[in-house]
């Protein structure tokens, strides 16, 4: 991954409100183990040689009162930008700020500030070589399916092939692009690959690890705060 200039771009979505997370601070900033979880997120793709810019959308009200920490970060190479109404407008908004010389995309989850360098490697390695690449880990729990209502079993689900997606995902930034155009699922897509899939251009599987968890409650935080001190 030498002996080229850096030609990715990285969107480090944190256009969520955090309301699950039961705390006035908004969950992007909360520390873990004394240290932002944003900034987590953000410093393996800042130290990454193939990272050119990153882009981190937040919400509106966010924007207009940042951090000191976060305030002293931005320049030329790391960006705020302003998120939209669901996540895929975030992230969009967040690809568009990115300039053209990113010829590979990659996207993170601020909420995973655990993020594995091996991970993140390999899913650069993919977008290099012109896939799509997503990591994920296989569901090794036993899978129900329920009533609308979530009170019954209506069955069990097969688990074999089923595997649980996280982040990073990488794409080259032609194919999402085409992705976002297309724009068939876009208000209700999950992750950017949803939007991938549904153009027909097939995504990789790039095996992840468990720890790389996502922070959503205050459960999570519970976890985040011993992976951060092991």
């Amino acid at each position: 991954m030498t002996g080229s200039p850096p030609d990715v771009g990285v969107v480090i979505a944190a256009g969520g409100r955090g309301e699950r997370a039961g705390s006035a601070t908004p969950k992007q900033f909360r520390e873990i183990g004394g240290i932002p979880m944003l900034l987590r997120a953000i410093r393996p793709f800042a130290a990454h040689p193939k990272v050119a810019e990153i882009t981190v959308p937040l919400p509106h009200a966010v924007l207009s009162d940042l951090p000191p920490w976060l305030q002293d970060l931005l320049g030329d190479r790391l960006r705020a930008v302003e998120g939209g109404e669901t996540r895929a407008d975030s992230v969009a908004r967040g690809v568009a700020a990115l300039p053209a010389s990113c010829t590979s995309i990659v996207i993170h989850d601020a909420a995973r500030p655990f993020v594995p360098i091996a991970t993140l490697d390999a899913i650069i390695d993919a977008v290099s070589r012109g896939a799509c690449a997503i990591a994920a880990v296989p569901i090794s729990d036993t899978i129900k399916r329920s009533d609308p209502d979530g009170v019954r079993v209506l069955e069990t689900v097969n688990r074999h092939g089923l595997w649980r997606a996280q982040t990073p995902q990488g794409f080259p930034r032609k194919i999402l692009e085409k992705a976002y155009e297309h724009g068939g699922q876009a208000a209700t897509a999950t992750d950017e690959a949803e939007l991938v899939e549904a153009i027909g251009v097939p995504v990789e599987l790039i095996l992840d690890t468990t720890a790389n968890i996502k922070v959503t409650t205050p459960e999570d935080f519970v976890v985040a705060e011993a992976l951060a001190s092991g």
